[in-house]
């Protein structure tokens, strides 16, 4: 009778314990400054081969980490995340206009060309990837802030919006500071991207039923965000 008891009371702590980690805070206001993010050297950079959108001239090489550990019987790195799809010496997934994966950055590279261009120079965890085929444009889902303050940029962090050419160039945020991105969609009839995201607005680190939705409209003729008020 003790050991189930002791048993229950085991699997209640871990049950609490998950709940706990599910709920860890994506925003934290401590008002210290926030810790500095290293490069982690216990994982392999790696690029995958050049994917190509239809309908674009640019090759995009996704660039990712693998765990360094010890290679497996089939001769192939451990993934360095759960990410489902990515397995041995790949990082991302793609599909006709997207790439997805938990990639550290991008390069890109014009067919006919040798040069490649850098995405961007600053530490940031991309997500998704999405070719606007008729605007010749790239949408951008990703981390980009250490927003939980746990010294690393991952999935646990707000999600944002970009976008750049496809060729990488204007690489540029269009969602707000410290608003989660819930979703987005182009409309090609009105040449726009409609988005949706959730303000923390009772600052409690969590995005609940509390807090305020946001919607913004992109006009990709200047790229100029706006918001709009559809309620």
């Amino acid at each position: 009778m003790k050991n189930y008891i002791y048993v229950l009371l085991a699997s209640s702590v871990m049950i609490f314990s998950c709940q706990e980690e599910k709920a860890k805070p994506k925003v934290k206001y401590t008002g210290k400054e926030a810790k500095s993010l290293l490069k982690d050297t216990t994982k392999l950079e790696i690029s995958d081969l050049p994917i190509q959108f239809e309908g674009s001239n640019i090759l995009v090489y996704a660039i990712g980490n693998l765990t360094v550990g010890d290679i497996n019987k089939k001769g192939s790195y451990e993934s360095a995340s759960s990410y489902e799809g990515v397995s041995g010496f790949h990082v991302s997934n793609s599909m006709e206009n997207e790439i997805t994966g938990y990639l550290q950055n991008l390069k890109f590279q014009e067919i006919g060309t040798d040069s490649l261009q850098l995405l961007t120079d600053k530490i940031m965890l991309i997500e998704r990837v999405s070719f606007v085929k008729s605007n010749k444009i790239l949408v951008y889902v990703l981390a980009d802030a250490d927003t939980n303050q746990d010294g690393l940029i991952d999935s646990n962090d707000i999600k944002s919006l970009y976008i750049s050419t496809e060729l990488g160039k204007n690489f540029s945020k269009i969602s707000t500071e410290l608003q989660e991105l819930i979703d987005w969609k182009y409309i090609e009839s009105a040449n726009k991207i409609y988005f949706r995201t959730i303000e923390d607005a009772n600052k409690n680190g969590e995005f609940d039923k509390k807090d305020k939705i946001h919607y913004h409209v992109v006009n990709l003729k200047d790229n100029k965000v706006s918001e709009y008020f559809p309620l």
